[in-house]
């Protein structure tokens, strides 16, 4: 393994790569330094400070110990981004619950997570109140201020390679998997986004990522790493993206999902002519795309391909060349393989297989799942299941994922989710959900259902649905068929499945 500073510059050899001390020193070091703005309020360390002591009286309080879990299902406000400080500091395992989740994946997450103690907003009371949330304690964000008497921000002794969080990724078939995710694979994940996102001193960085997603989540120790500071919103909004870009000044803009597809139609006057963006940083902008959007939106494209499983970022493509994903980041060697592990020509599709020259980059494990974990990691290797191909010049431009999973609005949505809830309906003797081409985002969804009787109204089984699935989930086609082809071993030959949603019912055309 080489030295930290050989890839991050402005480190120093005895940097362990640590969040812990880099968050606690960034803390303390200017009290008075404002370093998050959230709509109309301004956020100095000194408050941050308090805020964190108090909530780590609050965990002594409850019988939080460092090592015990924690799921949070809060919206982006500023307590949200106190209690992932707290909890970091704390050496508690942050159990981050993406605040779309409802029904069967959202129990299965709690169930499986096994945390101490869940914490939700007010607006999901109904939510929470509906599902089985095993062994876990259930509570509202408290007002800490009831703890200041005894409130001191502490630290106790976290190492590099203790869990921070578990983050749940359905980027492949089956049960979503639980990223163990490091204190170390937080620090390179924040690393890695300066470095993605060109962040130079001054910038002010636009976040509206949910902080239950990794792209929310590694922004936050940007104001530590380098001089910045965060303007948070609490979601991305198509009307009120350009007035709030506006008031914050912002310079970097990261897009997932269907973002851009979506400014690029907004109207050109909801457009300011001038602006302080300079650069968007993200995945998914393909090729016929890329000048386009550059000109119209008179930002710089950064395009880059990660996952959770290595630390969030392994390319990046910094030259430009329109529809790349770049080169592989300097701390990692990235292969192209084939199905028999050998590599592919240039020009020839091959899986992206990742291995790292920093101790720790890449998952140590997915949480109680060893067969996930030997398949991905092997001989110290990450196989990531994607694919892509490779130019003359070593650029990479991806190609799609081999497993059973979609893109939709910047989330992985595993096809065994969606099907196995379907699964649950009376009238449904079997469904395969698969993706398909859309106008905005990456993915749309396609169910295809085999009724075991009479077909029922496609409106009422979505609004059956709707009960069920995060919104990202729920299919936006619906097509009935009279039988499945089935493998050997009774499992759908998905490829057979037609893309065409010509004869489907859509449900935004009702």
């Amino acid at each position: 393994m080489h030295c930290y500073s050989d890839y991050f510059p402005h480190r120093h050899p005895q940097d362990e790569l640590d969040c812990v001390a880099l968050l606690a020193a960034g803390l303390f070091a200017d009290p008075a330094r404002i370093f998050l703005h959230y709509e109309n309020r301004t956020i100095r360390c000194d408050e941050a400070v308090r805020h964190i002591g108090q909530l780590q009286a609050w965990f002594k309080h409850t019988g939080i110990e460092q090592g015990d879990r924690v799921a949070v299902m809060l919206g982006n406000s500023p307590e949200h981004i106190y209690l992932i400080y707290a909890l970091i500091l704390s050496g508690v395992v942050w159990v981050p619950v993406n605040t779309r989740l409802r029904g069967t994946g959202l129990e299965y997450l709690l169930q499986h997570a096994e945390p101490k103690l869940f914490v939700f907003d007010q607006e999901f009371d109904a939510v929470t109140a509906q599902i089985d949330c095993g062994e876990a304690r259930r509570e509202r964000l408290p007002d800490v201020a009831a703890h200041a008497a005894t409130a001191t921000l502490y630290t106790p002794d976290i190492g590099v390679h203790d869990p921070l969080c578990i983050i749940y990724t359905s980027g492949t078939t089956g049960a979503p998997k639980g990223v163990l995710f490091t204190h170390r694979m937080m620090r390179i994940a924040s690393e890695a986004a300066l470095k993605v996102a060109d962040v130079r001193a001054g910038d002010r960085l636009f976040m509206w990522e949910p902080l239950c997603h990794i792209g929310g989540a590694q922004m936050l120790l940007l104001p530590f790493l380098a001089s910045v500071t965060l303007h948070v919103v609490p979601r991305f909004s198509a009307s009120q993206f350009w007035p709030q870009v506006t008031r914050a000044g912002a310079t970097q803009l990261h897009y997932l999902g269907g973002v851009l597809d979506i400014l690029m139609q907004l109207p050109r006057d909801a457009q300011p002519r001038d602006h302080a963006l300079r650069v968007a940083w993200g995945a998914g902008v393909g090729a016929a795309a890329w000048h386009a959007t550059e000109e119209r939106l008179g930002v710089r494209l950064r395009e880059c391909y990660g996952m959770t499983e290595c630390s969030s970022f392994a390319t990046l493509n910094a030259t430009g060349k329109a529809g790349s994903i770049g080169k592989a980041l300097p701390w990692f060697d990235l292969e192209l393989l084939d199905e028999q592990g050998r590599p592919v020509a240039n020009g020839e599709p091959g899986e992206i297989v990742l291995t790292s020259k920093v101790e720790g980059a890449l998952l140590p494990a997915y949480l109680k799942n060893d067969e996930a974990t030997r398949a991905a990691l092997r001989d110290g290797k990450l196989h990531t299941g994607d694919h892509a191909r490779r130019d003359a010049d070593g650029d990479l431009f991806f190609i799609g994922r081999r497993t059973d999973s979609m893109r939709v609005r910047g989330e992985n949505v595993s096809a065994w989710e969606i099907e196995r809830v379907f699964a649950g309906h009376p009238a449904v003797k079997a469904s395969a959900a698969i993706g398909v081409a859309t106008l905005v985002g990456e993915q749309d969804i396609l169910l295809d259902v085999q009724f075991k009787d009479a077909a029922i109204d496609w409106e009422a089984l979505h609004a059956w649905a709707s009960e069920r699935l995060a919104s990202f989930q729920l299919p936006r086609y619906y097509r009935a068929v009279e039988q499945f082809e089935l493998t050997a071993s009774e499992r759908i030959r998905k490829h057979l499945l037609s893309r065409d949603v010509g004869n489907a019912w859509d449900r935004l055309r009702r």
